[in-house]
């Protein structure tokens, strides 16, 4: 179960209403209250080989409609049993039996319809055996202004005429389901990612709602339109598969009213000139001073997303100010974080959204949007580029500690409130038992999460550590862990623990939270700038993934010698000797910048007691040296087709670079039938985690030139999705109906599924990350594979088999990284013979 941090701050703000809906859908919905529950036993919370025997029969087909009394064998000794539920008068079914369970639900239609799922507090959803994206988060239906709502997930279904067998994967304790009338086109404005407009100012920004194409033909050749005074929005509309949704782009445009106040936006699309949905939203017209929300166009799928800014009360605009980068808890919106904090006189309160109120821990992809909000706003506002600091609460505190810990050269100080350190740190159930190498080749992967691990890098920063002594939600604990670890090293770093304080606490009648506008916090920052890189002596880093993190100051470690293991360096600039000096551990090429160092013609080195005298420095003032048979030499920058920060794996990074994903339109009725319902499951799971904006396209519809230095993941095999022979005719791996064939190895059986990750041969940034199966139950088993959730990660090549679900690691065939070169040869992979 994802156990999540909820804090509660007031500000107004509400999202519009799901729009159209006639009086008679809203007279029609349907609740539905008679289901069977079975309960499985909850394993490890990041383990990618659950005890799923409900799953196993599901994508074998052999899942039969449950009974009273109806068991199903876990293990040779225990059983899961179903059993009928009913619904409180509400609608909601609650216990404690609904943590780790899977519900069924029976709706007898008297025709064949197209309606909307509204599920909520589920993980996924299986209607008439297809996946459809879950709700978790939404554990009730009527919300404070104040609050994040996720009343948003409505979702396009096909019902059967008779029995519909919906199935839901629950884990938070309760669950609730309705079914409402659907038209052809609708516009959810639920789910609106909008930005503020300033009294009297033009604007040129994005916004975005989601678009739903209720029917069962491709939805395109439509159009957004609105107009409000002198504010435009207007856009062309993307083509959406039969039965899904996607938040769409569209550009506001104008000049803003000369009055504060709400400005509502009539929405309308329109299909060769007739409209055929329309909703309201409301723009916010504020002045300059207050606190307030901006757009930007995310480069990992080309989604809107937003970030606020509690502005500087600073007199002097011309003076550089110091930026605040703050991050929010689980459940809480970034426009309630800056909230929370009375102006400053020297500097901006910043806070990125993480996609979501939870979305993604500000790891993986939270992670990669937090960064771009950061450059945006130094680059948008005037920052003092010495005086950035990070901070944050809970989830956010824990964003703290893992963006500080893996980018130690871009803050002067970081100050974490009630942060929990690491996934195995804080979630019931620890770190995963290690019992064989392929466990451990699996957890590898992990390695970028490992905050401990990277702990070493915080002797770049000041830290300064908040937390409450009562706190029940991240306990005290968690502060005290990383404090016995920072006495051992760190000579620069406070802490603060509040009597009596909870999780969140504001003692004080100032304005602003105390426990996020503390005064000694600030007071510490005050006394911290960055240490420019001319000035730095001393690099001390380490990394996990130099895809993730390889830079701190003047040196960069380009690769490791082995993958996803961590890599440190303590290395000295010693200018009086124009040499380095320093040792390395588990590092393959390094690279040094020596543009805004005080060297001259030439420089020395002296690595792991490997000297190499009078290295002449070149013109781009970049020098490479790699390890090669334990000793150090002076090299020249790789290959963009080796590994490398632009491009190093593993399997999650495939969605990035505006991401594409193409579903295979070859193959058998089935496969094809589940390329489109994964590629559409795929694409909503990102759109409810990371309110994501993915475009979808057949293998048929596939240019390489039209789609350039973008990411492809494409679902189906080399027999099933003709994308295949354009993108991965020179890959070492190929997945036939039948056969997985990994160089001169041959995985033969119709049941297994393959992940993995292989660079793009047009580009030399961008990777091709492939869901695939060796035949319809192999595919199937990717269906529920977390690859797009927090928490979970995947090497660069995993294959595997059903028996996985047996919570057995035996079930998967090979899994591991591919070498420096994208080859097999001189990769790192453990093998299940």
């Amino acid at each position: 179960m994802r156990l999540h941090v909820s804090l509660y701050l007031v500000i107004l703000f509400l999202f519009a209403a799901l729009a159209p809906v006639t009086s008679v859908a809203l007279q029609s919905d349907t609740t539905l209250t008679d289901a069977h529950i079975i309960n499985l036993h909850r394993g490890y919370r990041f383990s990618l080989a659950p005890n799923d025997p409900v799953e196993k029969l599901l994508i074998s087909g052999k899942l039969s409609h449950p009974e009273k009394g109806q068991k199903i064998k876990m293990n040779d000794t225990t059983e899961a049993v179903w059993e009928p539920i009913k619904a409180d008068e509400e609608g909601w079914f609650k216990g404690q039996n609904l943590h780790g369970a899977y519900v069924w639900f029976t709706y007898n239609s008297p025709k064949e319809d197209i309606v909307l799922l509204e599920g909520m507090g589920h993980s996924i959803a299986f209607v008439n055996g297809e996946p459809r994206a879950g709700n978790q988060y939404q554990y009730k239906e009527e919300f404070e202004s104040w609050e994040p709502r996720f009343d948003y997930s409505l979702l396009p279904i096909k019902l059967k005429k008779g029995r519909n067998d919906v199935l839901l994967n629950c884990n938070r304790g309760l669950v609730k389901v309705k079914l409402h009338p659907a038209t052809a086109v609708m516009v959810n404005a639920k789910d609106a990612t909008l930005p503020d407009l300033f009294v009297g100012e033009k604007i040129d920004s994005p916004g975005a709602v989601v678009l739903i194409n209720a029917s069962t033909k491709p939805l395109q050749g439509c159009t957004i339109s609105g107009r409000a005074g002198d504010i435009s929005i207007k856009a062309e509309l993307p083509r959406l598969l039969p039965l899904a949704t996607r938040k769409v782009r569209f550009d506001i445009t104008g000049t803003a009213p000369e009055e504060k106040g709400d400005l509502p936006v009539t929405l309308k699309i329109t299909k060769a000139g007739q409209e055929v949905a329309s909703a309201e939203i409301t723009l916010r017209v504020l002045t300059k001073d207050e606190n307030q929300k901006h757009t930007f166009i995310s480069h990992i799928d080309g989604s809107v997303q937003y970030y606020s800014i509690q502005p500087s009360m600073a007199k002097d605009a011309d003076e550089p100010q110091a930026l605040f980068l703050s991050l929010h808890g689980a459940g809480v919106k970034a426009l309630n974080q800056t909230g929370s904090y009375y102006g400053k006189s020297w500097g901006h309160v910043v806070a990125p959204t993480n996609r979501r109120p939870y979305g993604f821990d500000w790891e993986d992809w939270g992670r990669i949007d937090a960064l771009k909000v950061l450059d945006i706003v130094q680059e948008k506002l005037n920052i003092d580029p010495d005086r950035v600091y990070l901070t944050g609460h809970s989830m956010g505190g824990h964003g703290t500690w893992h963006l500080g810990a893996t980018f130690p050269d871009k803050f002067a100080a970081i100050g974490p409130s009630a942060g929990w350190i690491s996934f195995w740190s804080y979630l019931p159930g620890g770190k995963a038992q290690q019992t064989s190498k392929m466990d451990s080749m699996l957890l590898r992967a992990a390695q970028a999460s490992n905050t401990f691990g990277l702990v070493e890098n915080y002797k770049n920063l000041g830290v300064y550590i908040l937390h409450g002594a009562e706190d029940k939600v991240v306990p005290v604990k968690q502060a005290h862990l990383m404090i016995e670890h920072l006495e051992k090293f760190h000579k620069d770093w406070d802490y603060h623990e509040e009597p009596g304080a909870g999780h969140w606490w504001d003692h004080s009648d100032e304005q602003g939270a105390d426990c996020v506008d503390w005064a000694p916090l600030f007071d510490f920052y005050a006394r911290h700038a960055r240490t420019q890189t001319k000035m730095k002596r001393q690099v001390d880093f380490i990394t996990a993934n130099p895809g993730i993190s390889s830079t701190c100051y003047w040196l960069s470690i380009y690769s490791q010698q082995n993958p996803l293991q961590l890599s440190k360096t303590s290395i000295r600039f010693d200018p009086g000797m124009q040499r380095f000096v320093g040792t390395t551990e588990n590092v393959k090429t390094l690279m040094f910048d020596v543009s805004e160092l005080a060297i001259e013609d030439t420089v020395s080195f002296d690595l792991d007691s490997v000297k190499i005298a009078d290295v002449k420095i070149p013109a781009d003032k970049k020098m490479w040296l790699s390890h090669n048979d334990d000793k150090w030499i002076v090299a020249q920058k790789p290959s963009v087709d080796e590994k490398g920060p632009h491009r190093y794996g593993t399997f999650k990074d495939a969605v990035n670079h505006n991401v594409l994903f193409v579903y295979g339109t070859k193959g058998s009725k089935s496969q094809k039938a589940w390329a489109q319902a994964k590629v559409r499951y795929d694409a909503e799971r990102f759109w409810y985690q990371g309110n994501g904006s993915i475009e979808i396209i057949s293998d048929k519809e596939f240019d390489a030139a039209a789609t350039k230095d973008r990411n492809v993941v494409l679902y189906g095999n080399a027999d099933t999705n003709a994308a295949w022979k354009i993108l991965l005719a020179d890959c070492p791996v190929v997945v036939r109906n039948g056969t997985v064939q990994i160089g001169e190895r041959t995985i033969k059986g119709k049941d297994k599924a393959c992940l993995f990750i292989y660079p793009r041969p047009d580009s030399d940034i961008a990777s091709v990350g492939v869901v695939s199966g060796s035949g319809l139950v192999g595919m199937k088993l990717t269906d529920k594979r977390s690859y797009l959730a927090a928490g979970f990660a995947f090497p660069d090549l995993m294959v595997f088999s059903p028996q996985m679900l047996n919570g057995d690691s035996d079930g998967i065939n090979v899994a591991g990284f591919f070498g420096l070169d994208w080859s097999l040869e001189n990769g790192d992979f453990v093998w299940n013979e």
